[in-house]
C-alpha cells in the first residue's frame, strides 16, 4: 500500500478493497490493515488485486475519484469512474497541445533531457563503480559529449531539432554500451541497435525490456486519464502508443538498460536461453522469458529516493508517478513538467 500524489497504490495482490462510512478499508483476508479516508484521494490504483466492494466502486464513481485495476504485471485492465469525469477536459488540453508544436516541443524537451541525463549517469556509474575494468578515458569522453548535447535541448526550436539532437545522443551513448558488458562477452555482445527482429542475444533482451516498459507507461497514462496514442515527440500512428514512447524515453536507460546489464554482468541469463531463427531472428525461450519476467518484476519493488518528490517510492511506480505529474503539468497544476533524474 502507498499513498501518492493523493493517489493509493495497492500493490500487493492479497489485499481486498472496501467502504466503511467515508473510509477505504484495506484488508488482507479477514485483517483491516489500513484505513485511508475518501477525501483524502483523487484516485486508486490496484496490482493485481483481489477484489473491491461494489459499494466502493459506487462511493468512488459519486465522488470521481477514479478506481483502476491492473494486472500483476502492470498491464491496464480497465478503470471504474463516475458519470461526470473530469479526464476529458485533460484530454481535451492534451489534444490541444498535441496539435501545437510550440508547446509540444517544450514538453518533449523535458523527456529528451531526462533520457540524455540518465543516460550519462549510466555511463558515469560504470566508470564510478569498475574503475578497473572500464576504459575510463573512453566512458568519460563520451559522457562528456552527452553533456554537451543537454546544452543543446534548450536552444531547438523545432521538434525536428530535437529529433536530431536524440538521435545524435543515443548514437554516442550505445557505441559504448558494450564496454557496460563485463561478463560472459562472448555471447552477450553489442555492435549496435538492431530489432524487427533483434539480430543478437543483447538486443532481444533490450526490445523485450522496452516492450515490457512501454506497456507501463501506457497503462500509468491511462490510470491519470491521459491519451497514451496521443503524443507530443512521438507523432500519432495507428495503433502506436505516442505518449508512452514519450515519457518511456526518460527512462529507457536506467530502467531498461541498467536491468539487461544487470542480468548479463551477474550471469542472471545464458546463452542456452536463445534460439537463432533462419532469418537470423534472435528470441528468447520460454524459461528464459519466465526467468526474465521474474527479475524484472524483483526490480519493480526495488525503493528509490525520487528527487523531486523526496519520497521513497518502488521502480515500478516511477511511470505512475511521472505520469501523474505530466497530468498535472497539463491541468496547469505545475510550472513545468519535471523529468525523472537518476543521481
Amino acid at each position: 500500500m502507498k499513498q501518492l500524489l493523493n493517489t493509493l497504490y495497492i500493490t500487493n495482490p492479497d489485499r481486498y478493497l472496501s467502504l466503511d462510512g467515508e473510509t477505504v478499508v484495506i484488508q488482507n483476508h479477514d485483517e483491516i490493515i489500513g484505513r485511508i479516508p475518501l477525501h483524502n484521494i483523487d484516485s486508486i490504483v490496484t496490482f493485481g488485486y483481489t477484489g473491491a466492494s461494489p459499494a466502493l466502486m459506487g462511493a468512488c464513481a459519486k465522488r470521481n475519484i477514479s478506481l483502476s485495476f491492473m494486472t500483476h504485471y502492470g498491464k491496464f485492465l480497465a478503470r471504474a469512474t463516475g458519470e461526470i469525469n473530469g479526464n476529458v477536459t485533460l484530454r481535451k488540453e492534451q489534444y490541444r497541445i498535441s496539435d501545437d508544436e510550440k508547446r509540444s516541443t517544450n514538453i518533449a524537451k523535458s523527456f529528451i533531457t531526462g533520457k540524455l541525463y540518465n543516460s550519462k549517469s549510466v555511463i558515469n556509474r560504470a566508470v564510478r563503480d569498475y574503475p578497473n575494468r572500464v576504459d575510463i578515458l573512453k566512458l568519460s569522453e563520451k559522457s562528456e559529449l552527452l553533456n554537451n548535447s543537454l546544452l543543446q535541448i534548450s536552444q531547438a526550436e523545432s521538434a525536428e531539432q530535437l529529433r536530431g539532437i536524440e538521435g545524435e545522443s543515443a548514437t554516442i551513448y550505445f557505441s559504448v554500451f558494450d564496454d557496460l558488458i563485463l561478463q560472459q562477452k562472448d555471447d552477450f555482445y553489442f555492435h549496435g541497435r538492431n530489432r524487427r527482429p533483434p539480430l543478437d542475444n543483447v538486443n532481444a533482451m533490450l526490445s523485450f525490456s522496452y516492450s515490457l516498459l512501454a506497456s507501463m507507461c501506457a497503462s500509468a497514462l491511462e490510470c491519470v486519464g491521459l491519451d497514451p496514442y496521443v503524443g507530443f515527440l512521438h507523432t500519432d500512428r495507428p495503433g502506436r502508443v505516442s505518449l508512452a514512447l514519450d515519457l518511456m524515453e526518460e527512462l529507457r536507460a536506467i530502467f531498461a538498460d541498467r536491468f539487461v546489464l544487470t542480468m548479463i554482468n551477474k550471469k542472471k541469463i545464458n546463452e542456452k536461453g536463445f534460439i537463432k531463427k533462419e532469418n537470423g531472428a534472435v528470441l528468447m525461450e520460454d524459461e528464459t522469458r519466465k526467468n526474465f519476467l521474474s527479475e524484472w518484476q524483483n526490480k519493480k519493488q526495488e525503493i528509490i529516493k525520487h528527487p523531486f518528490l523526496e519520497e521513497k517510492v518502488e521502480w515500478g511506480m516511477l511511470p505512475y508517478v511521472q505520469a501523474l505529474l505530466l497530468a498535472r503539468f497539463i491541468r496547469g497544476d505545475l510550472d513545468a513538467y519535471p523529468p525523472f533524474l537518476w543521481k
